[in-house]
């Protein structure tokens, strides 16, 4: 009686489950014609010099690396939890500098490469790093949860950052910087990258990241074992040269 019971119980939800998984079927397909398409290379074209997008001083004597999505929540908790200090008590010190290096999982996460050429718009009229903190902050309202057009909610950010709308537009519609985020994400492929988001500090990489502590100690122990910079050469004064 219950065995009998039981499969007369699965066919009467049977029809249930296959109007919803139609439904569901309906919206992806619709998401997947509506997201982003990415212009591919034309075969034979080489990608440009990965070369990230730079926070402080070049010079620095460490470099910390993130590989990061846009549309991951786990590197959206990373900029607003350790952003802030990371940037303040360590870049603004001058203990070390930032490099965000692109690398959009675009099979899971179906907004995050339109995120990442707005994001590189930005950064062609100096704002990367202010488009970036609000890309992270409003990551709720573009995701693919929220919508099919982030272009949208991408354009009010440009805006409110007081980018040229006209060049913005051109920029992000036409792909321009697609290149570049691509070489982005193929230099993460080569280190081995497989997951966001992931740090590169030293010779070490930290998938997940790291706590600010934990970062803030290792890059000072990075900057104790550097070699130190060779000593000035005395100024040679006019009676030494007679």
């Amino acid at each position: 009686m219950v065995k009998a019971t039981k499969k007369k119980s699965n066919s009467a939800f049977l029809p249930i489950v296959l109007v919803v998984l139609a439904v569901g079927g309906a919206g992806i397909y619709y998401a997947m014609q509506n997201k982003p398409k990415p212009i591919t290379l034309a075969p034979g074209t080489a990608l440009p010099t990965a070369e990230g997008h730079l926070r402080g001083d070049p010079n620095a004597p460490v470099t910390i690396i993130e590989f990061a999505d846009f549309e991951c929540p786990g590197c959206g908790q990373f900029a607003a939890l350790q952003g802030p200090d990371i940037k303040t008590r360590i870049v603004d010190a001058g203990l070390a500098n930032f490099r965000f290096y692109d690398f959009p999982l675009t099979s899971i996460h179906q907004n995050t490469m339109a995120a990442h050429l707005a994001a590189s718009c930005a950064e062609d009229q100096g704002k990367f790093w202010e488009m970036h903190d609000a890309l992270f902050a409003g990551q709720m309202d573009w995701n693919t949860q929220a919508t099919t057009n982030p272009s949208k909610v991408f354009d009010s950010y440009a805006s409110q950052l007081g980018l040229d709308m006209t060049a913005y537009r051109s920029c992000f519609d036409t792909q321009k910087n697609l290149p570049k985020i691509q070489a982005n994400a193929a230099a993460g492929t080569e280190r081995g990258v497989s997951s966001t988001p992931t740090l590169v500090v030293g010779d070490r990489m930290f998938p997940g990241g790291l706590t600010f502590d934990q970062l803030k100690t290792l890059v000072d122990s990075l900057r104790t074992a550097a070699p130190a910079a060779p000593a000035a050469a005395p100024a040679t004064t006019d009676s030494a040269k007679k």
